[in-house]
């Protein structure tokens, strides 16, 4: 049976791991893409945009390739999704992503609001689901076959999960940057409570990689 993980999540050294005010303009929220610098020079970050050959092959791209590893399904918010809030207007917002998305594998939007199922290039298809987070991760796991499944965000879907006790996995990265405010991941969570201990971790000029898991 494969695992529900938090992969290649990033988070800043006081916490949050989005900056306030998201937007079309800033989907992460203001100085929110600062927590990826780590990521966008990794060959893993080049060949999923394009970037062909380009991209560092170092310490931060082996975790950000190993990310990817045996995902059969992804789980994301609205808000990862796209920036329009209520009622889907139309169906013309399609994400940030173009037609070819970096995931190959269904994705469970957790969503208020119904839509049909939208079908991408490359394998992925966006499955709207609007009864809740135990209903879409039956989902993503009858769709996984096994495989794991990657809980890839925003905040407020991690903690969701977390507090009801359906995280197995956690890989955060500390990005060296303080934001002071938006969406803090892990603020009035207890972790230890919740059986997480840390199994590995990593250290690069531009990021502090910690995995932390389920004790058994």
């Amino acid at each position: 049976m494969g695992k529900v993980k938090v992969c290649a999540f990033a988070v800043s050294l006081d916490g949050f791991g989005a900056g306030p005010s998201q937007s079309l303009e800033n989907p992460l929220g203001v100085r929110g893409t600062e927590l990826h610098n780590w990521f966008f020079k990794t060959k893993t970050f080049q060949k999923m945009h394009g970037g062909g050959d380009g991209g560092v092959e170092d310490v931060d791209n082996a975790f950000a390739e190993r990310s990817f590893d045996n995902i059969g399904a992804w789980i994301m918010g609205r808000n990862m999704f796209g920036p329009i809030r209520g009622h889907w207007p139309n169906n013309k917002w399609r994400g940030w992503w173009g037609e070819n998305p970096p995931y190959h594998t269904p994705v469970f939007v957790l969503t208020h609001h119904k839509r049909e199922p939208l079908e991408m290039d490359g394998g992925t298809t966006f499955y709207f689901v609007t009864d809740g987070i135990e209903s879409a991760l039956k989902k993503a796991k009858d769709a996984a076959k096994g495989k794991d499944i990657r809980v890839g965000g925003g905040v407020q879907v991690i903690r969701e999960y977390l507090k009801a006790g359906l995280i197995d996995e956690l890989h955060l990265v500390y990005s060296p940057i303080f934001l002071g405010s938006g969406e803090n991941l892990l603020s009035g969570i207890d972790m230890p409570k919740l059986g997480f201990s840390v199994i590995e971790k990593a250290y690069t000029k531009d990021a502090m990689h910690v995995v932390l898991s389920k004790n058994k």
